[in-house]
């Protein structure tokens, strides 16, 4: 099972990567509950966190390591991006950034029900030469 939900979880990845958002959602049970330092709730609630993300700050996850056990799947990330939109009314800078990331899945019946998100936004910000949200 363990192996079964890696793949799931590198499915999320995949798609995050692609700015499919359409991809990600459709790996979350309806169900779902997403946290993240930007804010939480259903995959309806935390979508256009994801889309600003993407849009703003073009993310890409590098996977540095996966563990996976039961029903949990963890993932280490070098998380890189640049500021190449407005992000909430802010400045662009064209600026980059890198940081370590991780994400802490539960992933039941091929569907990620629960993940929790954690990230130095304050690094991320302060790198781009943006104030924080």
């Amino acid at each position: 099972m363990s192996e079964q939900n890696k793949r799931v979880v590198m499915a999320y990845v995949d798609a995050f990567n692609l700015g499919d958002l359409d991809g990600v959602c459709a790996l979350f049970a309806p169900d779902a509950l997403v946290h993240g330092a930007l804010g939480w709730g259903g995959v309806d609630a935390v979508r256009p966190i994801w889309s600003e993300l993407v849009r703003c700050f073009q993310v890409c996850l590098e996977v540095d390591a996966v563990a996976a056990e039961g029903d949990a799947v963890v993932v280490r990330y070098t998380e890189r991006g640049r500021s190449v939109a407005s992000f909430r009314g802010g400045p662009v800078t064209g600026e980059p950034y890198e940081l370590i990331a991780m994400e802490w899945f539960v992933v039941k019946g091929g569907h990620i029900e629960r993940r929790w998100g954690v990230r130095d936004a304050a690094s991320m910000f302060r790198q781009m030469g943006l104030a924080l949200p």
